[in-house]
Parts: structure tokens; C-alpha cells; sequence
């Protein structure tokens, strides 16, 4: 990757309603970070800012200290791959075929594929234990076996960045670690992740820093352990909760059940 991903004082609205208001984000070159925050926090719509899927109203976008906007959208998707919570394939692909398509920007002569391409698809899905599903149908799949498969074609798309909307909502437990350890191995490798996620615990796993949002500001920026506190989770959240630590040092985010309870009665 030769440079980070940044936003500078990005502001967002959607109709009359501002959904992000002069957003700061950075994302380095082998970082993987976390952003956080409360359902309508600006969240989803930063990514899709950072992929281009949406114009802000005012601020700058930049990866590699270009303008996001002076990419092509051929050299933009060799450089940046999306994976959305559920994408929608009314068509009936074979998840093999998906996969495949994540090698179109890498493509020449007329999109032909090469041997090379179907190796790098073939591999992706070998890297998520899915191989088995190459010639199933996506209509066949589960919502998590669908996830798996749209992550396959991010791996195979060979990008920068990675942009990953709740990439884990809807695996079990083996296949959220198994993604997380592959968002990883890309960091080592020198490729960057910008993960979006309800999963707290996991993220402070994960990621090198978190950026918490509300209401479409930065709240809080750090490691994992200055982020995670009671104080900014009631802050971001409306929530009481603890904050333990694991045997390595991780926070762990307990929610108060007393204050569930009585939000309930």
C-alpha cells in the first residue's frame, strides 16, 4: 500500500439530516481499524464515502495523498475492495463465479480470465474454507456461507484496502475469528483494513485502534484499552457496562444486566 487512507473534515447529509459532521479518519499502511458506534452513528456512510459510492457534501478524501476522486474506477477498484453486511444477488452465480468477478479490475483483453486469475479465485476460497462452495448458487447459501463468499472476492480483488461493513454479523464463532485472522495476515503484509463493527470485544481484538463515533463526530480515537471505557461506552451507547480485561491484556466489554433489567420493566 503506498500511502493511507484519509478523511479530512468530511461532512454528510442525507435529505435534512447530517449524518457526518467534519469526520477525521486516517488508516494507515498495515493498520487494521475499528470503527464503532451506535446504529445512525455515520458508520456505514463513512465507508461508502471511502469507497466512492458517495460524494460528501464538503471535506477530502485521499488514499495515497491522491484525491480519491482522481482515480479511475478501474485503478480505484484494484486498489480498494467493499464488503457490504448482505449484498442482494438476484441472480443465480455460482459462488465460484462471484468470487471470480473480484479479479475484473485485474483483468486484460476484453475480461477474459487467465490462469492466473482462476488461481487467485481458486486460492481466496480455499483461504476461507469455502472451496466446497464453488458450485453452489449464491441463492443456496446462507447468510453467513454469503458473507464468506463476498470476503473470498475481496481477497481475490488483491487490494490496498479493505473497507469491511459488519464482516462478521452473521458468522459463528470459528468463522469471525477465521475472518478477523485473515484481516490480520493482510496487515502484516502491509495492506490496510477499515472494519465497521457491533462486535466490541472482537474489535478491541482485531484492530489496532478504534474510532468510536456518535452522531457523526469522533468521540474517541486510540488503542482499544483508552477507548473502551465505562464512561465513553455511556457516552456512545447509552449504556453501563464494565470493562475487563482478558489474560492478554484485551478489553473485554461486560453490559450491565441489573441495568438491562431495569430498562425493561
Amino acid at each position: 500500500m503506498s500511502g493511507p487512507l484519509e478523511l479530512r473534515d468530511v461532512a454528510v447529509r442525507l435529505g435534512d439530516q447530517p449524518v457526518l459532521r467534519g469526520l477525521c479518519l486516517r488508516v494507515e499502511p498495515g493498520e487494521v481499524v475499528g470503527l464503532l458506534g451506535r446504529n445512525g452513528a455515520g458508520k456505514t456512510t463513512a465507508l461508502r464515502v471511502a469507497s466512492r459510492l458517495l460524494v460528501p457534501d464538503s471535506g477530502e478524501v485521499s488514499l495515497g495523498g491522491r484525491p480519491l476522486d482522481s482515480l479511475s474506477r478501474r485503478e480505484l477498484a484494484r486498489r480498494v475492495a467493499t464488503v457490504p453486511q448482505d449484498l442482494q444477488i438476484p441472480f443465480p452465480f455460482r459462488a465460484g463465479e462471484l468470487v471470480l468477478m473480484g479479479r475484473a479490475p485485474h483483468q486484460r483483453f476484453f475480461g477474459f480470465e487467465s490462469p492466473a486469475d482462476l488461481r487467485c479465485a481458486r486460492e481466496a476460497m480455499e483461504r476461507m474454507g469455502i472451496a466446497e462452495l464453488a458450485d453452489r448458487t449464491v441463492l443456496e447459501l446462507s447468510g453467513g456461507e454469503r458473507q464468506l463468499v463476498l470476503f473470498a472476492r475481496a481477497l481475490a480483488q488483491a487490494p490496498d484496502l479493505l473497507l469491511l461493513d459488519e464482516p462478521t454479523s452473521f458468522l459463528d464463532l470459528r468463522h469471525r475469528i477465521d475472518v478477523l485472522r485473515v484481516v490480520r495476515e493482510l496487515a502484516f503484509e502491509g495492506r490496510a483494513a477499515l472494519v465497521v463493527s457491533h462486535d466490541l470485544s472482537l474489535a478491541a481484538r482485531a484492530c489496532d485502534r478504534l474510532v468510536l463515533l456518535a452522531e457523526g463526530v469522533v468521540l474517541a480515537e486510540g488503542r482499544p484499552s483508552e477507548v473502551l471505557t465505562p464512561e465513553r461506552l455511556r457516552q456512545a451507547f447509552g449504556i453501563e457496562a464494565e470493562v475487563q480485561s482478558a489474560p492478554d491484556g484485551t478489553p473485554v466489554v461486560v453490559p450491565s444486566v441489573a441495568a438491562m433489567r431495569t430498562e425493561t420493566r
